[in-house]
């Protein structure tokens, strides 16, 4: 029986929709096996209830590499795939930013933490949950702008490597800039025109001023120094209580003396740890 070529369309969808649909199914085994392979590799505590989102957010790779189960592909990133692990990471990690976050943080750090820095070595922040940069970038334009000719750096890290390269892209839609303080959207930023229009780019001697590492935070950190402030917000919600104060005990020697430690409003380092004094909600410091 020949077929024409709107009957063959029409089956080639349905196939489609019956193989996505098949691999829409996770079995609880296959779930556990992700659930505990996030947590090794990234310390993130999963609970039954983000079955749905782990389904979703692998399906098009079993799509694009045309496995069979979630099973097959939970062996493929485990026998020496390492690119494709890190693919898998980055689908399970959330990404979830805004420039100027929690402004109060950002009120903080220029009226209370910059006028204190005494001249003579760099003010170093570390923005260790950097996702794709807008916490970065946001903190590197208020120390251009208060801190004049002393000398700042900012580092901004994630285990992601798809967003580490939009961060150094410096590249945003342009429906972000309304989260930008006019006068920083004007002095570092520019506006995109012809192909570009619709976005913005960070000025290239911002870009220039912000490093951006891929740091995995329950592994051992890199040689960094010392740092004035840390940034770790948003990212111990994803963590069990051993975790945190595991990471957080570890981050402590990485702040200088009265340094600054800087959580998101809704965590905390109570129960925690005790090293460091509060100083404001979601604010800490190291005695």
């Amino acid at each position: 029986m020949l077929l024409n070529k709107s009957a063959v369309a029409l089956m080639q969808i349905e196939q489609m929709t019956s193989e996505n649909m098949r691999q829409a199914n996770i079995s609880d085994k296959e779930f556990a096996q992700f659930q505990t392979m996030i947590y090794r590799r990234a310390g993130i505590s999963m609970s039954p209830a983000k079955k749905p989102l782990v389904t979703s957010r692998l399906a098009k790779r079993l799509t694009h590499l045309s496995l069979g189960s979630y099973g097959d592909y939970f062996d493929l990133i485990n026998q020496g795939n390492p690119a494709e692990l890190q693919t898998a990471i980055d689908l399970l990690t959330t990404n979830e930013t805004h420039f100027f976050r929690e402004p109060k943080h950002f009120d903080f750090l220029r009226d209370k933490v910059l006028p204190l820095h005494r001249a003579g070595r760099p003010f170093r922040v570390w923005s260790a949950a950097g996702s794709s940069g807008e916490e970065p970038y946001s903190i590197a334009m208020l120390l251009a702008d208060r801190l004049g000719e002393v000398p700042w750096e900012v580092i901004g890290s994630d285990i992601s490597t798809r967003v580490l390269t939009r961060a150094r892209s410096g590249h945003y839609p342009m429906e972000r800039a309304h989260e930008i303080p006019q006068p920083y959207l004007t002095r570092f930023c520019l506006k995109g025109t012809g192909s570009q229009e619709g976005t913005f780019l960070i000025s290239k001697g911002l870009r220039d001023k912000v490093q951006f590492k891929q740091i995995n935070l329950i592994e051992p950190f890199p040689q960094m120094g010392e740092f004035d402030v840390i940034f770790l917000r948003n990212v111990m919600i994803y963590f069990d209580q051993p975790t945190k104060a595991h990471l957080v005990s570890r981050m402590l020697p990485l702040l200088r003396s009265s340094g600054y430690f800087f959580v998101s409003h809704s965590e905390t380092l109570n129960g925690v740890s005790n090293a460091y004094a509060i100083v404001a909600p979601s604010i800490y410091r190291k005695p």
